[in-house]
């Protein structure tokens, strides 16, 4: 089975135009991605340019550390839901992990879990092995059907591919029965195959036609 349908075909571009996210839904649903993962300020575009296919709005809520007020964080991911959003990827609160306010962030995630299906960064490239084993449990106890990695300026991009496996092993066994996203520069099929391997279940990258153009010759 082609690795098409992990993918998350991402722009989260400051600069990203109409015209470039006009582009990226057509090629999500030419290469029949799993979704697009965009800004907020888009959801309404990729909604109606995917209206007829089966490709998901995915929004990107506060990167890169999770730091808006509960109050912010909820009129945007209720901004998206009516915009058509099918999806969001918030990222968790990392000072408040950091500082072990798991309550905060309990509370903070869980009205959030219940307005569309969300995936949670937890920003694994910030976090102790530790840390990653607690935010996966709490993001689990949120309701969220998805632990993610990372995003964008998250330390784990420079990382080897093996240490972002170990994030993913670590978030499986904490984490039971949700799925798992990966992400962080990876950019090619041979990168791609291997975090799905180690137990991703969604690859989000902004590299998703190179990856399947280059398995299409493996």
């Amino acid at each position: 089975m082609s690795i098409a349908k992990t993918i998350d075909h991402t722009n989260i571009r400051e600069d990203a135009t109409v015209e470039d996210i006009k582009e990226l839904c057509e090629e999500a649903k030419q290469y029949n991605f799993h979704g697009v993962c965009i800004n907020p300020e888009w959801v309404k575009l990729a909604a109606e340019e995917l209206k007829d296919s089966d490709v998901k709005v995915v929004v990107l809520i506060d990167p890169p550390m999770g730091l808006s007020s509960h109050e912010e964080r909820m009129r945007v991911c209720q901004q998206a839901k009516e915009d058509g959003a099918d999806e969001l990827d918030i990222v968790i609160n990392i000072v408040d992990l950091k500082y072990e306010r798991y309550d905060k962030i309990a509370s903070d995630l869980k009205p959030v879990c219940l307005l569309l299906p969300t995936k949670v960064i937890i920003g694994s490239g910030y976090l102790t092995d530790g840390e990653i084993k607690k935010a996966s449990e709490l993001v689990k106890e949120a309701g969220a059907i998805c632990v993610k990695t990372a995003t964008s300026k998250d330390p784990l991009e420079e990382r080897e591919v093996e240490e972002k496996a170990h994030h993913l092993k670590l978030m499986k066994e904490s984490a039971p029965g949700l799925l798992i996203k990966a992400s962080g520069n990876i950019r090619n099929f041979k990168q791609a195959k291997f975090m799905v391997d180690s137990g991703a279940d969604i690859i989000g990258t902004s590299s998703g036609i190179e990856i399947i153009e280059e398995e299409k010759n493996v």
